[in-house]
């Protein structure tokens, strides 16, 4: 049987979905560079053959290639394989060293926000205005020069971590302040870059898009960005499906993704092409692809970004249950050399809905909840909230512990605000949108109500 290495630091999916996945097309075998979770340990550790936990202490850099390279020829690996943003240029990199399938050079591109651009803009890749700053007088500059509200965001961030929105000069010292202690902040907490070394410094700021889903979208309450879920295999790019979005929480925290699509087809494939022009910009050779888009007025697009990598959260649990496609799974095989069947054309028709739900400290229009309520999503009557059909299942790896006091809501937290994803079923698209506001409005009340 092939040897399949993961290499685990926080991000991705949660391991209870990953780790059976890849055990059923191989040995699956654990590095783990940061402490792996406890939650539904008891579920993903019998999918593992092995798991080694590296001491720690690793250097940003040639230290962790070499850590993985070191692991992958002590079992012989076949593949290496990582779910983590911050994980996927040191693997690509000991790919590469090691002869197996990987992302390839183009990663580092993928993964710099800044070089990301370049590319597209070299490509004539519909994106925003965007600007590099390494100083305050730079963000100064920027503001001078673009056309403000601004995105300021880090060149190598993941989670909407530590991005801040600009309109006027006087914001810049707060900002250039406040971003270094969300980055801080970030890094106490896993969300550190393995591979190039110090990247807290590297930033740019882009112009905010006017979005709209008037043109696009005949229901209301849909966000005006999505996602296209891929994967790019011996440089051939495969967009598998469409994920939507509800509206974020400002400044751009995501609180809810939706499966599937309720666009027009003709409007998919709008979607499904420009998607095919970012990505192909960037030279990847074989990887997942989670590819963002904001919607503009007149059936315009940009791009915002691409992730050499699956979407995190329930992404890739969404594309299977609603159209029968396993992402890792076909990666993996696809890595290992195996006969994969990828869909002729993105799929836009599925089964049953589904969605991943974020729950934070405030209601789904961005207003902080007024209390701080005891954690205890046991303890919520969840048929209150949800539609007859529908089915919620909380998701252990993405959960504070019960019986913490809720914390404030944090603007600059992003995804540090999470206080549990959810994973959504429902009959249909329709009753899957009112059931995630019921979850987003309704949870601070829900979680203060007394136990039945």
């Amino acid at each position: 049987m092939k040897k399949i290495l993961y290499v685990y630091v926080k991000g991705g999916a949660p391991l209870e979905t990953a780790f059976p996945r890849l055990a059923a097309q191989g040995e699956l075998h654990v590095l783990a560079l940061s402490p792996l979770p406890e939650a539904a340990k008891s579920i993903w550790e019998p999918a593992c053959t092995s798991i080694a936990v590296h001491p720690g202490g690793l250097t940003p850099g040639e230290p962790v290639v070499e850590a993985i390279i070191a692991h992958a020829e002590s079992i012989g690996a076949d593949a290496l394989f990582t779910l983590s943003e911050f994980a996927v240029l040191a693997v690509a990199n000991a790919a590469d060293r090691l002869g197996l399938a990987g992302a390839g050079p183009g990663i580092r591109v993928a993964r710099d926000k800044r070089l990301m651009r370049q590319a597209w803009q070299a490509a004539g890749v519909p994106i925003p205005r965007f600007r590099r700053v390494d100083s305050a007088a730079d963000l100064r500059g920027a503001l001078a020069a673009l056309t403000p509200p601004l995105l300021l965001k880090p060149a190598w961030g993941a989670g909407s971590v530590a991005q801040l929105v600009l309109t006027s000069q006087d914001q810049v010292a707060d900002a250039w302040a406040e971003i270094e202690q969300a980055l801080h902040r970030g890094g106490q907490v896993g969300m550190n870059e393995l591979f190039e070394q110090n990247t807290d410094g590297d930033r740019l700021v882009e112009e905010i898009m006017d979005g709209t889903t008037e043109g696009w979208y005949d229901e209301d309450g849909y966000g005006d960005y999505l996602s296209v879920e891929g994967i790019v295999a011996k440089g051939i790019y495969h967009p598998l499906a469409i994920t939507a979005k509800l509206p974020t929480v400002p400044p751009y925290i995501e609180v809810a993704s939706t499966s599937p699509c309720v666009l027009p087809e003709e409007l998919q494939r709008k979607i499904e092409d420009v998607s095919r022009r970012a990505v192909d910009a960037l030279g990847l050779e074989t990887c997942g692809t989670h590819t963002e888009l904001k919607l503009r007025a007149d059936g315009e697009l940009v791009v915002i970004e691409v992730g050499a990598r699956f979407g995190g959260l329930l992404t890739t649990r969404q594309t299977e249950i609603v159209f029968d496609l396993d992402p890792i799974g076909m990666l993996i095989r696809e890595q290992l050399g195996e006969p994969v069947d990828y869909p002729p054309a993105m799929l836009v028709d599925g089964g049953r809905a589904a969605a991943s739900v974020a729950v934070i400290p405030a209601a789904a229009d961005g207003t902080p909840w007024k209390t701080q309520p005891i954690w205890d999503p046991e303890r919520v009557d969840w048929s209150s909230l949800l539609s007859e059909g529908s089915a919620v299942e909380p998701v252990p790896a993405f959960m504070m512990p019960t019986g913490t006091e809720v914390p404030r809501f944090d603007p600059s937290g992003g995804s540090r605000n999470w206080l549990g994803v959810f994973l959504l079923t429902a009959v249909d698209a329709p009753t899957l949108q009112r059931d995630c506001r019921a979850i987003l409005d309704g949870m601070e009340s829900a979680l203060a109500q007394p136990a039945s």
